[in-house]
């Protein structure tokens, strides 16, 4: 697609460097940048929890001031002449004709703070910054439009991609180089940054013509992939679905990992719509070896330095195979979709472990995420103070021990192991979680040196391996492991925090009413707690982040400081984009599944309506992320892979399907189908779209129909908790009311099905193929077991 074949050996002249992001390309926009730097540290302005404090920052501001996105208020105070993605700073490109210089990151991203301190910060380099180029910051989390074209610019010209994203744009927004991170000083192969930016500004004053062209190109290319049709003979065919299951299970069979789990090498990302996918292709497969493959991913995250075994959340990713040593940020979209992932994972083995690391999230969001009102944060940084005392941050400060810490702080708190001394309890503890006198942290994957005699907690036995080396019964075990977390819990949170992002965004607080609902479908004593929580987040969503009169999602709004209920919005709104969309509407959905709340499934119904407005493309089909003729936005893009988070598209297809049987309208199915067959020659399918190849499996094989017949009461509640305790990728609940039969959103199933001698009555039916119908909950309960979990497991 990348035609500007003359400019290219110079792009990759000035940028050649060491950067590498391994893995799948098409992974490349979830990857970190892992090559060594300088010491870093983020002198922010942390809006939160009153972080570390720049005592030379300039007494006056950039243009950022203003903004409410914690990522630019923590460049508001750099030399650098910032503009935030506006009018004003295109108007002074073409005025002043200078290129663009867009640098597009995240708050709670480690690489954005190096190359700010380094770069950003540097007066001499902000002084290049300033007279050659207008310079714009972009938060990728509160404009993706934006992060998203240049992402793609960034991928097609180098094969790899992160954050911060470095793009040099013409005074029309045409991208012409890019890159990601760069050091302040060449080494490593790479080129320092302030060369990068005195040689684009040459090649702009001396040979303007042919950069412009070259812009133009690429914005051609870009556009012309914009306007891609589908591909007529790739379309899906009956049985094409099982085909590609078949083609997906052979490619993840060949990349897991089965002494580690997970697929790959370092770095290792939960990718939890790859496990989702896993966990459908086994209940449609019954091949063991795929269940193996997603619950012993599961099982080595849960364990690994990955997951807070003090208290619960896991980090973003891991830099090691075995999932030891991480990357600490801790962000929503993780926890929402890891949730989901381990409540369905209990679902299907009745595991206490699963339910546990779902539990853990779920108490973790409660604590240090959720906004007073019930909406939740963005996310929590990987770099913070060692102590209140420091003022350069390091990464991981906040989660790591030295042996000394935790052995004194057992000594005084000896009480609180009742009859086991706190030697013995440590003894235990550190054989447990594999804690070392000189730190646990392998220094390969330390560049840094901030873990030096540091432990990162990490389980590589198991409990009956530490009951069995000292002796122990189980319970006793976990009463002395939570005592002991609990005691570095309390102590830990006396240390400075990481930065906390207070943006709340739409499309990820979609994701943990997804993950909320579905653990509360579990059918624990937790039950109502869960549905609690998600009912605020619903009423938070509807009322904070919806214009009932215009229909329209708000991408984000932003809290003011921990504990403070109050919310800021940005002076001009960014509307929501096609994750909002399609994110919120599985969230309801799910919610829906959860509480029979026939409102929510209404309000689902009505953002999919708006969604089609918004976002459709009627000549070619699929769904385009940023609305039409959204301004300084130079192309539409669909996503064509599930990441980090599943894209739009594929939550959209599965989203279309459900209604279609939700509302028995046919034309939900019809446009699925078109959406499907957009993205029907990508290849391999089930490995760049797991999520769209599950909801393929859905579109062609049908649903699973509960429907619960009968008034509303506890007898038909009991009957409706046993259908949600059991993983039906497929499964809708639909609940007919004899007594209010115009209430209902399918009036065929309302008038097909009827109570039997007047008892509550369930009929599981597949692709409207029925059983009989069941009115006793125990051959219910006994039915699915059969189908859904004894033949599976």
């Amino acid at each position: 697609m990348f035609r500007a074949r003359a400019l290219l050996p110079w792009i990759r002249r000035t940028l050649k460097t060491a950067q590498t992001t391994q893995g799948n390309p098409s992974k490349a926009v979830e990857r970190k940048l892992l090559a060594p730097t300088l010491l870093s540290r983020s002198l922010s302005k942390d809006m939160a929890t009153g972080g570390e404090v720049n005592a030379q920052a300039p007494k006056q501001g950039n243009r950022l001031v203003s903004s409410k996105s914690p990522y630019l208020l923590q460049h508001a105070y750099n030399p650098v002449d910032w503009y935030p993605w506006s009018d004003e700073a295109f108007e002074k490109a073409r005025r002043e004709n200078k290129l663009i210089f867009l640098s597009v990151g995240y708050s709670t991203c480690h690489w954005c703070h190096v190359m700010e301190h380094e770069s950003f910060e540097s007066p001499e380099t902000a002084a290049i910054m300033n007279e050659h180029f207008v310079n714009i910051k972009v938060d990728r989390e509160e404009r993706p439009d934006i992060d998203k074209v240049y992402m793609q610019f960034l991928l097609m010209s180098k094969g790899s991609g992160g954050w911060p994203m470095s793009v040099w744009l013409t005074p029309d927004l045409a991208p012409l180089v890019a890159g990601t991170y760069f050091p302040p000083k060449t080494r490593y192969g790479m080129p320092s940054f302030t060369t990068v930016l005195q040689n684009i500004a040459k090649k702009w004053q001396t040979d303007k013509e042919s950069l412009i062209e070259a812009g133009s190109t690429l914005v051609d290319a870009l556009k012309r992939n914009q306007d891609a049709e589908a591909v007529p003979e790739a379309a899906f065919e009956p049985g094409s679905a099982e085909a590609k299951l078949s083609e997906a299970i052979t490619v993840h069979k060949q990349r897991f990992d089965q002494t580690h789990g997970g697929f790959g090498s370092e770095p290792k990302f939960p990718e939890v719509p790859r496990l989702n996918f896993l966990f459908h292709g086994y209940l449609v497969t019954k091949d063991v070896d795929v269940l193996d493959m997603v619950l012993q991913s599961l099982d080595h995250i849960g364990r690994g330095g990955i997951n807070d075994h003090i208290f619960g959340g896991f980090a973003r990713y891991a830099t090691t195979r075995d999932w030891h040593n991480v990357h600490f940020e801790k962000m929503l979209y993780d926890q929402g979709q890891l949730m989901a992932a381990y409540a369905n994972a209990y679902k299907l083995t009745r595991s206490e472990t699963f339910l546990g690391y779902a539990d853990k999230i779920y108490k973790y969001l409660v604590k240090d995420l959720r906004h007073p009102l019930g909406g939740f944060y963005a996310g929590e940084d990987a770099d913070s103070l060692p102590t209140h005392k420091d003022t350069v941050k390091v990464e991981g400060a906040f989660y790591a021990w030295t042996w000394e810490e935790i052995q004194s702080a057992f000594k005084n708190q000896a009480e609180r192991f009742e009859g086991v001394s706190p030697e013995r309890a440590f003894e235990i503890y550190s054989f447990h979680y594999g804690l070392k006198p000189q730190g646990n942290v392998p220094t390969y994957s330390d560049p840094h040196g901030h873990l030096t005699g540091k432990n990162i907690l990490i389980v590589k036995g198991s409990d009956e391996a530490t009951c069995s080396n000292f002796n122990l019964e189980a319970e006793p075990l976990e009463k002395l492991l939570d005592t002991a977390n609990d005691i570095l819990h309390v102590l830990r949170d006396q240390r400075p925090r990481p930065h906390l992002d207070t943006k709340i965004i739409c499309a990820w607080n979609g994701l943990v009413l997804s993950g909320l609902s579905k653990l509360a479908n579990c059918g624990t004593a937790k039950r109502q707690e869960y549905m609690q929580t998600a009912k605020e987040l619903l009423e938070f969503l509807r009322k904070e982040m919806y214009d009932s009169e215009r229909k329209l999602l708000l991408r984000s709004c932003y809290g003011v400081a921990v504990g403070d209920p109050r919310l800021e919005k940005n002076e001009s709104e960014i509307e929501g984009f096609l994750d909002d969309y399609s994110f919120l509407i599985k969230g309801l959905l799910d919610y829906y599944k959860a509480s029979l709340d026939l409102s929510a499934l209404n309000w689902a119904k009505e953002l999919q309506e708006t969604q089609d407005k918004l976002f459709w493309d009627e000549r070619n089909g699929a769904y385009f992320f940023s609305q039409r003729d959204s301004p300084n936005v130079i192309v539409r893009l669909k996503d064509d892979h599930d990441g980090a988070e599943p894209c739009g598209n594929s939550v959209s297809a599965r989203n279309l399907t459900l209604l279609s049987h939700y509302y028995d309208e046919d034309a939900y199915l019809q446009r699925a189908g078109k959406l499907l067959n957009f993205f029907a020659d990508v290849s391999p399918f089930g490995h760049a779209l797991p999520e769209m190849l599950s909801a393929l499996l859905l579109h062609e094989n049908g649903l699973d129909l509960v429907a619960v017949v009968g008034p509303d009461s506890e007898d038909t509640e009991r009957f409706v908790e046993i259908c949600r305790k059991f993983y039906i990728p497929g499964m809708i609940i639909l609940h007919v009311d004899p007594q209010h039969p115009d209430e209902a959103s399918n009036q065929r199933v309302q008038k097909k099905f009827k109570m039997v001698n007047g008892k509550t009555t369930v009929y599981i039916c597949h692709d409207r193929v029925c059983r009989m119908p069941v009115t006793d909950p125990a051959q219910l309960e006994q039915n699915l077991m059969a189908n859904f979990f004894t033949e599976r497991v």
